[in-house]
């Protein structure tokens, strides 16, 4: 289990976000520093993170959601399923408060850690479901867009998307070195690193069918 620690002077997270290229409003600043700062309390004493230091934790947590978030219309409804410790999908209720969020893990200790942050950081658009995908699907809103990060391989997250959630959602794909499913259709393809470990990322929505 890695042992993290808040930085001494705070969470760097202006520049982080201006290294990635989105302005980060103060009340969302607040919101993130304070789940930061939540997670890693609960991270010393069970495992919530891969994140090894400030700088992987960062990069693990934010940048994603923090490029999400520019691709998404106001007031969108947003299935995360997998969430774990809450990258993309709480990050995203903390720096777009506009969005409905629709937080799900199967894992009881993710979901209660979660609790604790949206009351710490005052997060009212993240409602979470603990189970599986198959197990709540049928409880979900028909909702805009879904994420799933490091949950399933693309192929089988686009089978699962497209056959369990209502509506005719934009699904979209975290990518580290692997390639798009052949034969999905992407919408929009955006390339970018992660600013503190320079690792190389791309997010890829893909059209719904009909």
């Amino acid at each position: 289990m890695a042992r993290l620690m808040r930085p001494a002077a705070g969470w760097p997270l202006q520049e982080f976000a201006a290294r990635v290229g989105v302005p980060l409003p103060a009340e969302s600043e607040a919101r993130l520093a304070s789940w930061l700062d939540t997670l890693v309390v609960w991270n010393a004493r069970m495992d919530l993170t891969a994140a090894r230091s400030t700088d992987e934790l960062l990069d693990l947590m934010l940048a994603d959601a923090l490029v999400l978030s520019e691709e998404l219309a106001e007031g969108a409804v947003v299935v995360d399923v997998g969430t774990g410790a809450g990258a993309p999908g709480f990050a995203l209720a903390c720096l777009r408060p506009d969005l409905d969020l629709h937080l799900v893990d199967p894992h009881t200790k993710r979901i209660s850690f979660l609790r604790v942050a949206s009351s710490e950081a005052r997060v009212e658009n993240a409602r979470l479901y603990l189970g599986s995908m198959e197990h709540i699907a049928h409880r979900l809103p028909p909702c805009d867009e879904a994420t799933a990060r490091a949950t399933f391989a693309p192929e089988i997250w686009l089978d699962r998307a497209r056959t369990l959630l209502q509506g005719a959602p934009r699904i979209w794909l975290f990518l580290a070195r692997e390639a798009a499913p052949k034969g999905a259709v992407a919408a929009s393809e955006l390339h970018y690193n992660w600013p503190m470990t320079g690792a190389e990322r791309s997010l890829v929505a893909i059209k719904p069918t009909h």
